[in-house]
């Protein structure tokens, strides 16, 4: 009466499924120097973590006695795990089967695993290699028809990018719906040398548009630096790092809110060089990237998008613990000015944070929109509007560090305006309607032209201006509301995230309602 028959069944059925696309299979994938599924979702979870759900799904023939004589396995695993002991949801293509395209139930895999993660409320890890689920010719074969395309996917996308930390690491070449899994996540990777992503693979592109190698096509080095995806990673491993960092800042959803981590750096810590961290002269630049790991948590900053929009810097950090968002001007980059690009990241990064309930710190140095024929043919101020939209529909509390410049409407978006925002300006900072630079050769040409030496005068009338732009002279207006000593920095901004600890509030973020109002003094 024992069940042991059917027991011995299932374990062999799951032994065929863990051998994936077989041994040459495997060898390929380990000589292209890239991991099986397997070893990828061993290397990412916690040992001994993963649960996998579906692994019987696969395509199976029988002998004329009923019995099961070949199997292989859909080339979509999908499981729980655990990542530094918090429950994840995770999917991974298995490209040593028929290279990731789709068959023996991955569709309804590829469902299973989105709506797991939404209503079990986990984040999701997607482990993408090939065209994740995509199509291939093949199908009309297999299929006897040519399927309507479906956008069976997208709503869950939609649902999941509101609701829970998705994360997506592309780890080989990624084609038509693998490239756009990739892309719909609130963090994506790529594997320098070893990653590509495309619309559509060489072999199709040949057809219309020439022969391209598959870097030269849709290398990392293409898409991490457009915007399509984060970051680039030097290894598997470096991308697994990447993906475990990242969520470690997050909740598990929105209906949670991030954990406060043990920290051991003094609140109250002062870093003597900040006082001349920022050149007197403003036409030098300076290294922000240094100024931010000295105000935050020491080694917390995580920076996101480093390759893209660099005028802007932004990542996550910890305040005393606190995980907070951070944003922060550039001046290595176009002296800060935010670009199309620039301003398509922070709209990206304002509405991240706002989702998960993650406090804003800005460090501002702004001298405004990019200007010039090449700003003007890329629409910059479109995206800077944009970026506007979503940072006066924030409500996450914000905090305003301004460090240097901050000139016009960009300069008047370094934090939401509409509501209470803690705002403090080092001595260095100087701001207005444009630069002094900028704005005395209209201002002044004609007295500039008409004098013996026209450098010199405009040394004389630079010099003189620039004592009205002092920061004292605003905060005696209450323009600013607080100049500090830049050695100061950091314990205002762990008292800012002491302060704003308690104001989040969990739950799932509504956009919409706020009116764009932008003042630009004359």
């Amino acid at each position: 009466m024992s069940w042991e028959k059917e027991i011995e069944e299932l374990r062999r059925r799951e032994e065929l499924a863990r051998r994936m696309g077989g041994p040459d299979k495997v060898k390929r994938q380990h000589d292209g120097g890239k991991l099986t599924v397997r070893e990828r979702v061993d290397r990412l979870l916690d040992p001994g973590s993963f649960h996998e759900i579906g692994g019987l799904a696969g395509v199976a023939k029988y002998g004329t006695d009923g019995e099961l004589a070949e199997f292989t396995p859909a080339n979509l695993v999908i499981g729980r795990g655990r990542i530094a002991g918090r429950p994840v949801a995770i999917t991974g293509d298995d490209f040593t089967v028929r290279g990731g395209a789709n068959d023996g139930g991955i569709k309804n895999k590829l469902l299973s695993v989105e709506r797991m993660a939404c209503d079990l409320r986990l984040p999701l890890v997607r482990l993408v290699d090939g065209t994740g689920g995509g199509g291939s010719v093949k199908n009309l074969e297999l299929q006897g028809h040519s399927p309507m395309p479906k956008a069976f996917l997208w709503d869950w996308w939609t649902e999941n990018l509101s609701e829970i930390p998705v994360v997506s690491l592309a780890l080989g070449s990624v084609a038509g719906l693998g490239a756009a899994r990739v892309v719909c996540s609130h963090y994506s990777v790529m594997v320098k040398g070893s990653s590509q992503m495309f619309v559509a693979g060489p072999p199709v592109v040949e057809w219309t548009h020439g022969k391209f190698e598959k870097n030269e096509l849709g290398g990392s080095h293409i898409h991490t630096r457009n915007g399509a995806v984060d970051d680039e990673a030097a290894s598997e491993d470096d991308a697994f790092d990447r993906a475990r960092k990242f969520l470690s800042y997050l909740p598990n959803s929105v209906h949670e809110l991030a954990a406060r981590a043990p920290c051991e750096d003094d609140p109250a810590r002062r870093e003597p060089w900040l006082v001349e961290a920022v050149p007197r002269d403003p036409r030098k630049v300076y290294p922000m990237r240094r100024i931010i790991d000295a105000v935050v948590d020491k080694g917390s900053f995580f920076e996101i998008g480093k390759l893209w929009g660099r005028s802007v810097i932004t990542g996550f950090a910890r305040l005393s613990g606190w995980p907070v968002a951070l944003m922060a001007g550039d001046p290595m980059h176009y002296g800060g000015a935010w670009t199309a690009r620039a301003s398509e990241k922070v709209m990206r990064f304002v509405d991240l944070a706002q989702t998960f309930h993650l406090p804003m710190v800005h460090l501002v140095d702004v001298p405004g929109f990019l200007i010039g024929p090449e700003a003007e043919k890329e629409g910059t101020i479109r995206y800077g509007m944009r970026a506007a939209s979503a940072i006066l529909q924030s409500r996450m509390p914000w905090c305003s560090v301004i460090v240097r410049k901050l000139f016009g409407v960009a300069g008047a978006l370094h934090q939401n305006s509409s509501r209470y925002g803690m705002r403090v300006a080092w001595p260095s900072a100087e701001w207005g309607s444009l630069p002094i630079a900028g704005g005395l050769e209209a201002a002044y040409k004609a007295e500039i032209e008409a004098a013996p030496d026209p450098a010199a005068k405009r040394a004389e009338i630079e010099q003189r201006i620039r004592k009205f732009a002092s920061p004292m002279r605003g905060a005696e207006r209450y323009d600013i509301e607080e100049i500090i000593d830049p050695r100061d920095t950091r314990r205002i901004l762990c008292e800012f995230a002491e302060l704003a600890a308690p104001l989040r509030t969990p739950g799932r973020s509504s956009f919409g309602g706020s009116v764009i109002v932008i003042l630009i003094a004359n």
